[in-house]
């Protein structure tokens, strides 16, 4: 009888880890808000960044393992100085006969550049002098001063280019209902010359966008091939899956994973205090609940492997023993309660089971120093309670690996939260200096000034994570969590 039950059990195994559909499309679900399916413009979500991706690419784009490979620029060189780019675009014809030429790649970029303008994504061309059209195929990209992560934010979806109403591609994209498909462009209607049976091995993609329970049940019952976006909020309904061993794969990111300091009042209108609040902090206690292996907890905002300073500037605290690093916040604490009374911080988390574990880890080790902890329900960031908002969870993967990405996340043009405008003029400074090590000097006061000025708490790298099928190609980790789709669909570069 057992024997029986097993060759009964077998194939249903088999189709759960080989995948449950046999109709020759690779089923993606990206947890999210539908209606971001239709997103347009250059504020765009998870969602909207990996259909802007598919459908649009830029100069360069990200590969599957987040390397920037070829995409309309089929070459480039860099000056000695680091302070020009010069790509040599492909000949490409546009749909209606027209041969892209480096004059519409000029006006798309240009474009696209100017409408970031009051985004962080915006602050982080502060570098650039200006875009031109050479020759035919010719477009080079001048800076202020050498950027070495420039052609990463090139490679960003945002930066996909819009030629009018052409297809740019990778990929054609079709609404259907409730999820979007997706074809590959066949090669040389993308400036590649023509490969013979290529479309043998080329699988369409089916993109939908589901909550993060109907991702994870949508996996299990065989509906999705690939699941995307999924965070530490969410990730508990990931690991209790059926299928979870050996499909859930983890990106090690960096980024920034945190709290931001909403309002500089009360107790958190001192530095010292905010800064108690860090330092109280166990991060690997906070994350352990979780069981994920290898993962980076943070003391400081910007990481220190990619840091312009030192080290001297770094906190004292973070080779400190727990205990006594909590014994120094209790004596914060208390000398502040025993003027003023108990201090209450209300927090605002994303809905989720991940972040319920995150909020009790939090108020206990904070109740620990005195600190009580009141989290704000619903959506009460843009509620009428924003005004009595103390922290707000910040839970976003980088860009590129560069310090200026982090520091302008912090620019008082676009965070809600606690900003220094001296921090955002010796930024600006880094960005004109023309000299590497001048930029460089800027940067690090830039640094130090903002890690003084304690407007975040940080725990540790952000978490994401994928669920993936055995069967499945085109996928692999990166550190900046987006997963191109084309290369999903098996088409030959």
């Amino acid at each position: 009888m057992r024997r029986l039950l097993a060759l009964l059990l077998l194939p249903l195994l088999l189709w759960g880890c080989g995948g449950g559909r046999s109709d020759g499309e690779v089923d993606v679900a990206i947890i999210g808000d539908p209606a971001d399916l239709a997103a347009d413009g250059l504020r765009l979500g998870p969602v909207g960044q990996h259909l802007r991706a598919a459908r649009a690419q830029g100069l360069v784009r990200l590969d599957e393992a987040g390397q920037v490979v070829p995409a309309i620029a089929e070459r480039w060189i860099v000056t000695d100085d680091g302070t020009s780019y010069i790509f040599r675009i492909r000949e490409f014809d546009l749909p209606g006969g027209e041969r892209l030429d480096a004059r519409a790649v000029r006006d798309s970029l240009r474009t696209t550049i100017a409408g970031l303008r009051g985004t962080s994504m915006g602050l982080d061309f502060g570098k650039l002098r200006d875009v031109r059209a050479m020759a035919g195929r010719v477009v080079e990209i001048r800076l202020k001063s050498p950027m070495p992560e420039l052609l990463h934010l090139l490679a960003q979806p945002e930066m996909g280019l819009s030629i009018g109403g052409a297809a740019i591609g990778p990929m054609i994209a079709t609404r259907e209902d409730i999820s979007v498909n997706l074809a590959a462009m066949s090669p040389q209607a993308r400036g590649l010359p023509r490969q013979p049976g290529w479309e043998e091995a080329v699988r369409a993609v089916r993109l939908s966008a589901v909550s993060a329970p109907a991702a994870v049940q949508g996996f299990a019952d065989g509906r999705y091939d690939v699941v995307l976006g999924g965070t530490l909020t969410d990730f508990p309904l990931a690991e209790a899956g059926p299928l979870a061993r050996g499909t859930i794969r983890l990106n090690s990111t960096i980024g920034l994973f945190g709290l931001d300091i909403r309002r500089g009042e009360g107790f958190l209108a001192d530095p010292a205090n905010r800064e108690a609040l860090s330092m109280a902090l166990d991060r690997a206690a906070l994350i352990q609940p979780f069981n994920i292996a290898g993962w980076n907890a943070a003391t400081s905002i910007v990481p220190d492997d990619i840091s312009q300073t030192d080290g001297t500037g770094d906190e004292g605290w973070a080779a400190q023993t727990i205990e006594r690093r909590r014994q120094r916040a209790r004596e914060v604490v208390g000398a502040w309660a025993r003027t003023n009374g108990e201090v209450v911080l209300r927090i605002v988390l994303p809905e989720g089971p991940g972040a319920d574990i995150l909020l009790r880890g939090l108020a206990s080790q904070w109740g620990e120093i005195g600190v009580r902890l009141v989290r704000i329900t619903g959506d009460g960031v843009r509620s009428g309670a924003q005004g009595a908002v103390d922290l707000v969870l910040r839970d976003r993967v980088a860009r590129f690996g560069g310090s200026l990405w982090f520091l302008n996340q912090f620019n008082c043009t676009v965070t809600r939260g606690i900003c220094s405008e001296d921090v955002d003029f010796l930024v600006d400074l880094a960005n004109n200096a023309s000299d590497p090590a001048e930029s460089a000097s800027y940067m690090a006061e830039a640094e130090a000034a903002l890690d003084a000025l304690e407007p975040f708490i940080p725990i540790g790298a952000p978490i994401r994570w994928s669920m993936v099928r055995a069967d499945v190609e085109g996928f692999s980790e990166n550190p900046w969590a987006l997963h191109p789709l084309f290369p999903l669909s098996r088409a030959p570069i």
